[in-house]
């Protein structure tokens, strides 16, 4: 129950987060009076949506983490195998995650290039991380463990997939992000320089956050 606990306590800190976000966009000081309105915070409205995504996407986790602990109190439970390739795939998406973090710092420096290289990168781990995943299930497979030989088996496959497709739905954000870089960055606005570095901060810390939640589900998973 400990990684339940675990997703439970990740849930509420991004609640409260949230909650002071929201605090923040309504700028109640404002109205007290107790600054001018020039000096105000305003936070993009795509970070506060992120988010409040990500603790939608933690409580989903968080309950299936619940009831995979559950679930494992039956007798029919029988644990499978861990494949070895799963510790490659997590170094996969350490690499992919630092490669994330670079482009962001990068972002905020005339390093068009790096940012380029450092954002590209990123992404195609995170490829890697996912062909290697399909590979894991072949595997599996080919060893007589399908979605619907023993509940244990059922889980590793849903929680895998739900947890691939949140990172497919990163990678259309990254895609989109990826384009802009590799563009005429030079003929772009201010505005659009500032949307493009947004993006790229935005991609990273969803990678950051995937990355925390497959430890999580990596960890869950040997240790049944």
């Amino acid at each position: 129950m400990n990684i339940s606990l675990l997703f439970v306590a990740l849930g509420v800190a991004l609640m409260v987060w949230c909650l002071l976000i929201s605090q923040l966009q309504t700028k109640p000081w404002v109205s007290k009076g107790l600054v001018q309105e020039q000096g105000a915070v305003s936070l993009p409205a795509p970070r506060v949506g992120l988010w409040v995504f990500l603790a939608v996407v933690t409580s989903l986790f968080g309950l299936f983490a619940v009831v995979y602990n559950m679930r494992a109190e039956f007798p029919d439970w029988r644990p499978l195998p861990d494949p070895n390739l799963l510790w490659f795939n997590t170094a996969l998406l350490i690499l992919g995650s630092i490669a994330l973090q670079r482009a962001r710092s990068i972002s905020e420096k005339p390093n068009l290039d790096g940012l380029k290289w450092s954002l590209t990168t990123g992404g195609l781990l995170t490829i890697g991380f996912l062909f290697g995943q399909l590979i894991a299930w072949r595997q599996l497979a080919g060893s007589g463990y399908a979605f619907t030989t023993n509940p244990a088996d059922a889980f590793f496959y849903l929680l895998t997939g739900i947890h691939g497709l949140h990172l497919l739905g990163g990678l259309w954000f990254w895609a989109r992000a990826n384009l802009k870089v590799w563009g005429n960055v030079a003929t772009y606005g201010i505005e659009e320089v500032a949307h493009l570095r947004l993006s790229v901060q935005l991609c990273s810390v969803y990678w950051h956050y995937l990355l925390l939640i497959w430890l999580i589900l990596f960890g869950l998973l040997l240790s049944t």
